[in-house]
Order: structure tokens, then C-alpha cells, then sequence
């Protein structure tokens, strides 16, 4: 993944659908491919989430300096939005 701002997006996407649905291996699975990117390829440390009614705030850190990346929450939840409203289509297959 060459861009920093679409891997902490996709992580933080998925991260939102991996803890709406704990059971979900495919959710975890992907989230956790997508952690690993952020720590070993992007070297992220200590990455923290804060959510408001807008936005989503992920602060981290890369080379011991703090940093930030802000989204839109509907633009973040928009996978969850859909998964809720047609569970048919994302059934959780073991």
C-alpha cells in the first residue's frame, strides 16, 4: 500500500465492522492484515482512536513524533451502514 492516509482509512473501517461483529473472521482477519501494514510497513506506534458525532480522530506515532489523520464518520461507518442494512449479503461463513 503506497499511501499512509488510505491504509489508516481501510484499517479504520474495518476496525469499526471487526468490532461491531466479534464473530466475524473475515472482518479480524482483514483488520488484522491491515493493522500489520500500519505497524511494520508504516511503522505506527501507538495508535489511539477518538470519535465524535463528525469525526474520527487517529492519533499515532512514527519515529517517536506525534501525529494525525482526521475522517468523516459516515465516510468511515459507510461498510458497517451497508453490512446492517442488507445482513443477506455479508453472512459470516466459518
Amino acid at each position: 500500500m503506497k499511501s499512509l492516509q488510505d491504509a489508516i482509512y481501510n484499517w479504520l473501517t474495518i476496525k469499526v465492522v471487526a468490532e461491531a461483529r466479534p464473530d466475524d473472521k473475515a472482518a479480524k482477519e482483514t483488520f488484522d492484515l491491515f493493522e500489520d501494514i500500519l505497524v511494520n510497513e508504516f511503522k505506527l506506534r501507538d495508535i489511539e482512536v477518538q470519535k465524535d458525532d463528525v469525526m474520527y480522530l487517529v492519533k499515532y506515532k512514527i519515529d517517536g513524533e506525534a501525529k494525525s489523520a482526521r475522517f468523516p464518520t459516515e465516510l468511515i461507518e459507510v461498510m458497517h451502514d451497508q453490512i446492517r442494512q442488507h445482513p443477506e449479503r455479508y453472512q459470516n461463513y466459518e
